[in-house]
């Protein structure tokens, strides 16, 4: 398998259909569609049951670390099977249009992480607290500038692995977004190989947000600051 994509969900009943249409149309890739959930209780799981049948590739995997976001991302790594894995959301923010040459990106020329970047040139949000965008953008800007960051973008959860970094990465993160920037930073301090590629988030158009900045904002921190004392390693020719 060439992609696997994962989608963590909470009660995502009037999003879901949304998210499979965009793939269908969207992504060419061969792929993979991992919804993980965390309760039989959760408004996507019926939904999602009752069109399987239209949507071959696509997988209801419940979440076996308890409830919330780090934990189904985490399930959704360990359930995948294919060599470029991809993180999205449900409430349709992230830009499908990418995940093809992001995998590419992955499966033939050798990266280990594409991220999707608001940041860089091409790039945008629309909608979204504003103070949260700001200390994003700050966040993702002042690591390119001073830990050699190869990204412009460090907190967009909107990223593709290779199989080879998840499985060498050892998770520390306990609260839940903030998994994309424990990633991204400990990728560069080992020298894998990243890049990025320009896409607009999207704030979401139906049900309600699970970010909660001021919960987070600790838990971020002490990836930002890893960043800033573990510069990136150096790798071989070939990235490995």
């Amino acid at each position: 398998m060439n992609l696997s994509l994962i989608v963590p969900v909470y009660n995502e009943a009037d999003n879901i259909l949304n998210v499979f249409k965009e793939v269908r149309d969207k992504i060419s890739t061969e792929h993979e569609l991992l919804v993980v959930y965390d309760t039989d209780e959760d408004t996507t799981v019926p939904v999602v049951e009752g069109v399987l049948g239209e949507y071959p590739g696509v997988r209801l995997v419940k979440n076996k670390y308890g409830r919330g976001a780090l934990q189904a991302i985490q399930t959704g790594f360990e359930e995948a099977t294919g060599s470029a894995k991809c993180v999205t959301m449900a409430d349709l923010s992230d830009d499908l249009s990418q995940v093809d040459e992001m995998a590419r990106l992955i499966n033939e020329d050798g990266y280990h992480l594409v991220a999707g970047s608001r940041y860089m040139k091409g790039g945008g949000q629309e909608g979204g607290p504003p103070f949260k965008g700001f200390l994003s953008r700050m966040a993702g800007l002042t690591l390119h500038w001073f830990a050699g960051l190869p990204l412009h973008d460090a907190t967009n959860n909107f990223r593709v692995y290779s199989a080879e970094l998840i499985d060498d990465i050892k998770f520390e993160s306990d609260g839940g977004f903030e998994l994309a920037l424990e990633i991204t930073v400990k990728a560069h301090a080992k020298g894998y190989r990243m890049t990025e590629l320009p896409t607009v988030w999207k704030d979401r158009t139906a049900g309600e947000s699970n970010f909660k900045l001021w919960k987070w904002m600790p838990k971020y921190l002490r990836w930002y600051f890893y960043a800033l004392w573990h510069r990136g390693g150096k790798r071989d020719e070939a990235g490995r």
